[in-house]
Order: C-alpha cells, then structure tokens, then sequence
C-alpha cells in the first residue's frame, strides 16, 4: 500500500492540487464511500487530516463506515466541489487501524475536534488517485490525471478540449 507521502512523492502535482481541494474548506474534509460484504456501498462526510506523510481521518465507533472499515476497509474518497471551479479529487485504496498510542496522540493533536476514545483512527492507503481540473463550472470534460499504486504508478493525462 502507498501512503500519502509516497504518492505525493511520485505524482507531485496530483497531489498538491489534491491536497488543496481536501483542505479547501480551512480544514480537511471529503466525502467517504465505504462497503462491507454484499451491503451497498455507503457515503459518508468525514474531517480529514495529511499528517506526517499520511492520510488519517477519526472515526465514531459504532457508526456504519466504522463497521465497514474495521470489516472491510475497502474505501473510495471525494472531495466536496466548489461550485464555481468544480475541481475534484478521487481516492481509492485500503484504510486501516491505528492502534499505535503515539501515532494517535501526533495526529489528535492538530485535529478539528477532541478525538476522544470514542473515535478510532485510521490511516488510509492510496492505490489509486484520479484529479479532474475545471477552471470554471462551464468547462467540459474536466482534464483527467491518473495516478496508480508502484505496478502503474505513472501519471497519465487524458486530451485536453
């Protein structure tokens, strides 16, 4: 699995428009799709946060994406659109627990909200990135880039119109 910091590291432009979309809001946030067995998939809004070269988001316990990320951990990822330069980000890959105390307290440190013991943290590994450019709300197609995990982890472009 390829975390934040290694994707950043191969596909840099991805990554920093990226990264600027998760934290467009003043904080980082996203859209999360989670499954788990044959149940359809699930959306979900979630805070997230780049720290230390990895992707983190604080997760309630008990809560169906909690399930299906401790179950599963299968994930996809979207940024929230501004809707007059509707850019976005899409992640996919694997998330996982961190059990890690101080991995925990590094990360809970600079979070939006006090995440107390009723939140696991989990870390999620990119296998995947796809980032859509629009300067404006009437361009169409957005300008596609691509990147994948190190089997073909090279950046590719779709035309430009």
């Amino acid at each position: 699995m390829t975390s934040w910091g290694e994707f950043a590291t191969a596909a840099p432009e991805i990554a920093a428009d990226g990264r600027r979309l998760l934290e467009a809001g003043g904080h980082g946030s996203a859209l999360l799709a989670t499954v788990r067995g044959d149940a359809p998939p699930r959306i979900h809004p979630i805070s997230v946060a780049i720290v230390d070269g990895r992707l983190y988001a604080f997760i309630i316990v008990g809560a169906a994406k909690h399930a299906d990320l401790v179950e599963d951990g299968r994930y996809a990822m979207h940024t929230h659109q501004d809707p007059d330069a509707p850019s976005e980000l899409m992640l996919r890959g694997r998330a996982h627990r961190v059990d890690d105390p101080g991995e925990r307290g590094r990360v809970a440190r600079g979070w939006t909200f006090e995440a107390d013991e009723g939140y696991t943290l989990f870390a999620f590994d990119i296998e995947q990135a796809i980032l859509g450019v629009r300067d404006s709300a009437d361009e169409w197609p957005p300008r596609y880039t691509s990147w994948r995990t190190p089997t073909t982890a090279q950046p590719t472009s779709s035309p430009s119109t």
